[in-house]
């Protein structure tokens, strides 16, 4: 094998590696553990904007001061919309509705499934489908049917099939799940939506104010605050940055929950 092969096998290696560790980022995550104040910020670099020339005009009440031709976000006005929002969350997540969990760029996929997956919410990654809250009984109707294909696959009911019908059923269970799998289980429209990359989000966006779903979103220097209920000023580019937002979100929808059993228990 050449040194050059090998440097790519060890290279992909290094990616697997990584795509495991961010898919299961969340999975055991103590939030009771978890610290949140401005020192942690900055060591995630949540502060970190994009260039100055890119920067959204509506951006300017978060940005502290410019460096080195880079944006820097205001940490503390970020930590009180991160705040504000995880509020908002812990009453969605109290009133029992599905909370959305979106993230469009590929380097936010893996987290953002790992946070829906550990809160027992709902996800859409990679590509948003036309209709998904505009035409959601379609998208539910497609949603069910792949959880039943999974069901009798499970049971063992596409062996009375042929080899080649067998396939073509795993090719579509496969392309279901790709389109709808993160809210195959999803039985009503969100209470609310948590966007991982504003700027590369427009038809979520689109499609919720349309149906009046609140919006939660992480917004960096080149985005437009303004469509998003709570926007959330910060690096969406730095996976520390994201892993810590979602870190706060998280946290505040762990213990609306835990408060909301605790109370039907003791009722």
């Amino acid at each position: 094998m050449s040194e050059a092969m090998t440097a790519e096998a060890a290279a992909q290696q290094r990616k697997d590696a990584e795509n495991t560790l961010d898919a299961s980022y969340f999975a055991e995550f103590d939030f009771g553990k978890f610290q949140s104040g401005l020192e942690e910020m900055l060591k995630a670099g949540v502060h970190f904007g994009h260039l100055k020339s890119r920067r959204h005009p509506k951006m300017d009440p978060y940005i502290y001061t410019t460096r080195k031709n880079i944006n820097i976000i205001d940490l503390e006005k970020a930590a009180e919309k991160i705040d504000m929002a995880g509020k908002f969350l812990a009453d969605v997540a109290k009133s029992g509705k599905p909370i959305l969990f979106v993230g469009m760029k590929k380097q936010t996929h893996a987290t953002v499934r790992s946070i829906a997956e550990r809160l027992g919410e709902h996800f859409v990654i990679d590509r948003w489908l036309g209709g998904t809250l505009t035409n959601f009984s379609m998208i539910r109707g497609r949603a069910r049917h792949l959880v039943d294909s999974q069901e009798k696959s499970e049971r063992g009911e596409f062996k009375k099939y042929t080899k080649f019908e067998q396939s073509k059923k795993t090719e579509e269970i496969e392309r279901l799940v790709k389109k709808v799998g993160g809210i195959r289980h999803m039985q009503e429209l969100p209470g609310v939506i948590v966007i991982a990359d504003v700027k590369e989000a427009g038809l979520v966006i689109d499609e919720a104010r349309k149906m009046r779903i609140p919006l939660v979103g992480i917004v960096d220097t080149n985005a437009d605050p303004s469509r998003i209920d709570y926007p959330i000023p910060a690096n969406d580019d730095a996976l520390s940055s994201l892993r810590f937002v979602f870190s706060v979100l998280g946290k505040a929808v762990v213990a609306a929950k835990v408060a909301s059993k605790t109370k039907e228990t003791a009722a």
